[in-house]
């Protein structure tokens, strides 16, 4: 058997979206304590035993580089197809119902169709980041529940490349849209406050600058590379995954005005000027696209390393990274908490640099309870 192969086994229902508070804080100084200056009088007693990850079958197959996960409020799941240019409906039992082709559509190198979202409260908008024939851009598309309609860009101009688009969409509680925009290829724009490539953004939903945003235009956090995750923690903290150049991939905490060092440092230069990262690892163990967090834990899908990394959490810090899957799956790419508690992981072996196995790409289902 194949060792990308997974048993095909029994699915969970589906999941919602795990949504955060905007995370205004700004930028910790280093050295500042994250806990209590004397030690608690009690011993709190110990919380439930998490339970390593562990695969429980696959949910759909024959997919075409799925890039994003969401999940309506039926618990069913819209998936992005990046060369495809489609988005698909994909039910708890392996049902998968096209939803419509993205018009506008330029498939090529890491770009196509990528970062999806859905606001609070509305299922009948979705906001997707995709590459087009001049640029990359963010458009809001129609939905009725079951077809998407007409297109509109509400941030166009990012410029575009054969790699580092970013592609990362999330809205926080407040129906804010981040939006993680890659270097294009370009490292000096990463510390350009007036360009929009290598940031975050931070925009409503008609693709205007939020007031309160740090430099009075869309930009969030700057200095980085290429941010292919985002996702919120319980207490509204945005997280990030971040791919490095030729040593170090990270995961960062994102804060308001943060500057995340590209091209100056890659990993942890040890430069107090830059947020240095949470967790880092080589660029061939990770190559991190997906992000999901579910309790205490990010959950991080390695496109390279062929594996899926648990990292806990601890208010802004995080613990020491495990890999679970190692070369079982090959390639990961999209991964997303459903209401049950587990994993909805996606492969991205038919990207052209993987070893596709029969049925790639695939959606498997991964339990992940306390």
């Amino acid at each position: 058997m194949d060792r990308r192969q997974v048993i095909l086994g029994g699915m969970a229902v589906g999941a919602a979206w795990l949504a955060g508070c905007s995370g205004d804080d700004p930028a910790p100084a280093p050295s500042a304590s994250t806990g209590p200056t004397t030690p608690p009088t009690t011993t709190p007693p110990p919380g439930p035993r998490a339970i390593d990850p562990q695969l429980d079958g696959t949910i759909a197959s024959g997919l075409n580089v799925p890039w994003a996960i969401v999940f309506l409020a039926d618990g069913t799941a819209l998936v992005t197809q990046r060369d495809d240019a489609s988005i698909v409906r994909v039910t708890a039992d392996g049902q998968v119902t096209q939803v419509g082709d993205v018009p506008g559509v330029a498939p090529g190198g890491e770009g196509g169709l990528q970062g999806l979202a859905l606001a609070p409260g509305d299922e009948t908008a979705l906001y997707a980041y995709l590459t087009g024939p001049e640029d990359s851009r963010v458009v809001r598309l129609e939905f009725d529940g079951e077809r998407i309609g007409s297109a509109e860009p509400i941030v166009t101009g990012l410029r575009k490349a054969f790699n580092h688009q970013g592609g990362a969409l999330t809205f926080d509680r407040n129906g804010h849209l981040f939006v993680a925009v890659g270097d294009a290829a370009d490292s000096g724009t990463a510390q350009d406050r007036d360009s929009r490539n290598g940031k975050i953004l931070r925009i409503d939903t008609q693709g205007r600058p939020v007031d309160g945003n740090p430099f009075d235009n869309e930009v969030w956090s700057w200095g980085h590379r290429n941010v292919e995750g985002l996702a919120w923690d319980a207490q509204g903290r945005l997280w990030a995954t971040e791919f490095g150049d030729q040593t170090t991939d990270e995961l960062n905490r994102i804060v308001k005005g943060g500057n995340y060092g590209w091209p100056n440092v890659e990993g942890d230069g040890g430069d107090d000027q830059y947020v240095r990262p949470a967790a880092t690892w080589s660029t061939a163990e990770a190559s991190p696209a997906g992000l999901a967090i579910s309790g205490d834990r990010a959950f991080v899908a390695a496109l390279r390393g062929e594996r899926l990394w648990q990292v806990p959490l601890q208010g802004g810090s995080a613990g020491r990274p495990r890999a679970f899957f190692i070369e079982e799956l090959g390639r990961l790419r999209s991964v997303a908490v459903a209401p049950d508690g587990s994993l909805w992981m996606g492969t991205s072996n038919t990207d052209g640099r993987g070893d596709p196995a029969r049925g790639d790409d695939r959606l498997v289902r991964v339990v992940i309870s306390q």
